[in-house]
């Protein structure tokens, strides 16, 4: 995924762009009253400030021109003008310059709406103005959810051109808000304007971003000299990224401000575990202080590995719920409180006896609470009532009689709950609105999946299985935070139109929030694996909006990418020079592993060979080594085991079947007796050969290899191979209709083997029984990837980044993030 196209990006093609009046249709009203009024504009300031208008025997560069002026212009279509004018009469009305208008669209359509920015008449003594448009809210990435967004709110656009003078149809008074104004003055203002904007949006990457007032001083030489620019040459060679990053690893010493990040839809913490280590990278702490999963065993891996997260092992809605009811206990337990509470009573008290099990025969009808151990909403106890309860430590009992009892029978334990809840505050148990910093997550929705026959095209937010994306954005809503990103997959776009990927932005918008969206495959990353995922994100109008790492890695994306949303695949375009790292192939990342067979169950075991590549060599370290620039022979605390590195114990049959795969590139089904393949690349069953049979009596080929996408696939019990590229990480390790067979173990991929393809460090450990753990790796999102756009989130919270929609990253994973070194790092 090394480049994309750029015709189409000029062009305007991309968005639902408006398609200005054609200037023929302004000709057919040439008996409407519009003209120039006044003397014109004097020639020498005209020709200073619209130089591109006025022919000259000394070619211009446009590069030496002020932006305002050239945006907008295309060389072939520009008008030469005669003579500039400052004002204008169209239907007896007058327009000065940098007025905002109504201009004349199509039969039956709204018309469009412009600041008018030249008025200048051509060489053929026609009268012209130069439109700088404004889009509304259908106009854009938004469309069908325009209902979102505030009728009388528009937003400006860098697309400019030139329309004859009497397309004009009237004035439109547009304000120009301050984002930040607050809601009393800003309902003012809105009543006394027809329109207003507070928002640019543009093409590129599907943007909504501040509307820039002057270049920020704070953006580093450093960052500057690296970052995108379309049709430049980018010095992204290894040693200007080795001296960035010499330069990180100095400020990494004094990482002093720490940002908070709540993981939604956490799974296993994939996603927030790169994007805190690409945050470490740039200079920033960022930390995983909540993470929230329905799944108990992903949550048990992520708590495992990231012990200083607070994890939630409930569902979204829930949390939310949680969250509402945890700010009003706070509210009247901590900021009402007329008396103090001694927040350190108890803490101690009896610890002992609370761990041990005094049994579980109640006979009294009164018991007396010790403690509050924690909260939730829901029904823990499988009751139809759902609330606020806390789990109780009963006075004179164990663990083992712990309970969950609803709010309303704890009336009469005012100085427990207060006591709970103060300690809950203060050692944010739970966040409140302003505590996160950074929301992450990806919400299911599993209701756009082409294996979901059911799905409601008309009306997807009322398929309960898209349900997640409406409470992960009032999650954003409530808590408010300063940045947000959203992972999801390609489907997202690809369903409807795209009509959940545009309730996204849309909703964001609507907050107010800055917001913008790419793709990115992660093989352009650092990893074997093709795998295409939507990334948005969002940044309140106080903070920079983070920018998207541009490749690193030579990784031609696979299909996939709606033609609606090519262009927002984060990529070079053909006008630029770059130097990409070659693509990892599945050797690359999993050769130095050990030989396992498909009855091995353990858990742990040695390594045994040493590791042969840079990416296995960074893999195997502690994650704290993983943000400093390392030599493996430096490192002192390589793990000394091996974790989940185990297959999927396959059945008798299938295994029987994966042993008759060859050992070749390619090999799959199709290679066992019995299958002929037609022109049609269609395999068939040979009639000439008898149907083998497995020992079990059951057909060596099942019908549903060969019926699986009507023949044409070769996934069935496909082999993988040294030198490939992995499409994707499957949640499902059974080989029916994927291929995912070890290169020469008669076995399919092992958990940790999946694992590597998706960038996990080999330190991370997971939990749960062996499906549980490859469903968590497969749903993960690809560590690398995360880490890249944690740098850029780095870069964007520090004020480090500029305005443009991709950056050069300057390290390639993990290449400039580890030494070179023979020595042995088992």
């Amino acid at each position: 995924m090394g480049k994309r196209k750029a015709d189409k990006l000029e062009n305007n093609e991309l968005a639902p762009l408006p398609l200005m009046p054609e200037r023929k249709k302004a000709q057919q009203a040439a008996d409407s009253d519009a003209c120039f009024v006044g003397k014109p504009i004097p020639a020498k300031e005209a020709k200073e400030k619209w130089p591109l208008r006025y022919p000259s025997k000394n070619k211009v560069d446009k590069k030496d021109l002020a932006p305002s002026n050239t945006e907008g212009l295309n060389e072939e279509d520009k008008l030469q003008a005669r003579c500039h004018y400052s004002q204008a009469v169209v239907d007896g009305v007058i327009y000065n310059l940098y007025d905002d208008a109504y201009v004349k669209a199509e039969d039956g359509k709204p018309d469009y709406i412009a600041k008018i920015i030249e008025l200048f008449e051509s060489v053929d003594r026609e009268p012209h103005f130069m439109a700088q448009w404004f889009f509304r809210a259908e106009d854009t990435a938004i469309k069908d959810h325009a209902d979102l967004i505030d009728t009388k709110r528009v937003f400006m656009s860098d697309v400019k051109d030139d329309n004859p003078l009497n397309c004009i149809v009237s004035k439109v008074k547009i304000l120009q808000l301050s984002p930040n104004v607050d809601s009393v003055a800003k309902e003012e203002l809105v009543q006394a304007s027809d329109l207003y904007y507070d928002m640019k949006y543009t093409v590129p990457y599907l943007t909504f971003s501040n509307i820039a007032t002057e270049k920020s001083s704070t953006v580093s030489d450093a960052t500057s000299t690296i970052s995108s620019e379309t049709g430049s040459n980018i010095p992204i060679g290894d040693d200007v990224a080795n001296g960035v990053v010499d330069e990180i690893e100095k400020s990494n010493a004094s990482l002093t401000s720490e940002w908070t990040l709540l993981d939604l839809y956490s799974g296993c913490g994939a996603m927030s575990t790169g994007l805190c280590l690409g945050a470490a990278i740039s200079g920033v702490k960022l930390v995983t202080r909540w993470a929230v999963d329905y799944n108990t065993y992903a949550c048990k891996s992520l708590k495992l590995n990231h012990p200083e997260t607070e994890v939630r092992n409930e569902k979204a809605e829930d949390f939310l719920s949680l969250l509402k009811a945890w700010d009003k206990l706070c509210n009247e337990f901590v900021f009402s409180a007329s008396d103090g509470c001694n927040t350190d009573a108890e803490d101690d008290e009896n610890e002992k006896n609370d761990d041990s099990d005094k049994g579980s025969n109640i006979d009294s009808e009164e018991f007396e609470v010790q403690k509050l151990l924690a909260v939730c909403y829901g029904n823990p106890n499988g009751e139809k009532k759902e609330g606020l309860y806390f789990k109780v430590r009963w006075k004179g009992y164990g663990p083992s009689d712990d309970t969950w009892e609803p709010i309303d029978g704890l009336s009469n334990c005012k100085e427990k709950l207060q006591d709970f809840v103060m300690r809950g505050y203060k050692s944010k148990l739970l966040p409140r609105p302003g505590d996160v910093d950074f929301i992450c997550g990806g919400p299911p929705c599993q209701g756009v999946s082409g294996f979901n026959r059911f799905r409601n095209k008309n009306a997807p937010l009322d398929d309960a299985k898209n349900r997640q994306l409406l409470v992960y954005m009032d999650i954003i809503d409530y808590l408010k935070p300063k940045y947000v990103l959203m992972e999801n997959v390609v489907d997202i776009l690809k369903f409807a139109g795209g009509f959940l990927g545009r309730y996204a932005i849309g909703r964001l918008v609507s907050m107010s929030y800055q917001a913008r969206m790419g793709m990115m495959a992660a093989g352009s990353y650092g990893v074997p694996q093709f795998r295409m995922r939507v990334f948005l994100w969002g940044a309140r109008h106080t903070e920079k909006l983070p920018q998207y790492p541009l490749p690193t890695h030579e990784v031609v994306a696979r299909g996939g990418i709606p033609n609606e949303f090519e262009e927002i695949a984060v990529a070079y375009d053909n006008k630029q020079s770059y130097k990409l790292a070659d693509a990892l192939c599945l050797k690359d990342a999993i050769s130095d592993l050990p030989p396992v067979t498909n009855l091995n169950e353990e858990d742990e075991r040695k390594y045994g060979p040493a590791a042969h590549t840079e990416f296995q060599k960074y893999i195997r370290l502690k994650r704290n080594e993983m943000v400093n620039r390392v030599t493996i022979s430096q490192s002192t605390s390589q793990p000394r085991m091996l974790y989940d590195h185990r297959p999927l114990k396959l059945n008798e049959d299938d295994f029987e079947r994966v042993n008759r795969i060859p050992k070749k590139k390619g090999a799959n089904y199709r290679d066992l007796p019995g299958i002929i393949v037609n022109s049609e690349n269609k395999a068939e069953w040979d009639p000439s050969v008898e149907r083998l049979l497995v020992a079990s009596g059951k057909p060596l080929i099942p019908d549903y290899a060969i019926k699986f996408v009507k023949g044409k696939s070769t996934k069935p019990f496909g082999r993988l191979w040294w030198d490939e590229i992995v499409a994707t990480v499957v949640t499902r390790a059974e080989p029916h209709n994927q291929a995912i067979i070890h290169p020469s173990q008669d076995r399919v991929l092992t958990i940790r083997e999946n694992a590597r393809l998706q960038g996990f460090p080999d330190c991370y450990q997971l939990c749960g029984p062996v499906k549980e753990r490859y469903m968590q790796v497969g749903n993960a999102v690809a560590v690398p990837v995360a880490l890249a756009l944690g740098y850029t989130f780095g870069l964007a919270c520090q004020g480090l980044s500029d305005d443009k929609p991709l950056t050069v990253l300057p390290f390639k994973f993990p290449s400039c993030l580890v030494e070179s070194s023979s020595a042995d790092s088992s």
